[in-house]
């Protein structure tokens, strides 16, 4: 995979969360996905995105940066958005935050196989602690 095809998925990926296009997450997504060094599977995957579509219903996955190095890619995403009640055991209760989500993602047969991911939580702290 190049580097400009392996972006191109990458970024159809995106699209296919934004949309909430639950069924398409299998042309992105491996069956045996593992997610931080925990195997959860495609399903497991699809229902932690469900649950944060939930928990945020104002979601949306912008990408900041993306470094394509095949078969990974590093992204940094930026997120604006009103989670309802408590996101990474912080009351934010529909206030409006914003933060980053630093990723990357290992790709097998043009689908993603690991994902490590790491959420700015002291960035939504900040934003908490102001009037």
């Amino acid at each position: 995979m190049t580097d400009s095809s392996l972006a191109t998925t990458y970024r159809a990926y995106i699209r296919c969360l934004n949309r909430q296009d639950w069924i398409a997450l299998e042309k992105f997504v491996h069956d045996d996905v593992r997610y931080n060094g925990e195997r959860i599977g495609l399903s497991g995957y699809r229902e932690m995105l469900e649950r944060d579509f939930d928990q945020i219903p104002d979601l949306r996955f912008n990408i900041e940066l993306l470094i394509c190095e095949p078969p990974r890619i590093a992204s940094r995403l930026r997120f604006e958005c009103t989670p309802k009640g408590s996101f990474l055991g912080l009351e934010v209760n529909g206030r409006k935050v914003s933060f980053s989500e630093n990723v990357f993602y290992e790709f097998d047969a043009r689908k993603i196989k690991e994902v490590w991911s790491i959420i700015d939580k002291a960035a939504i702290e900040a934003q908490l602690q102001r009037p």
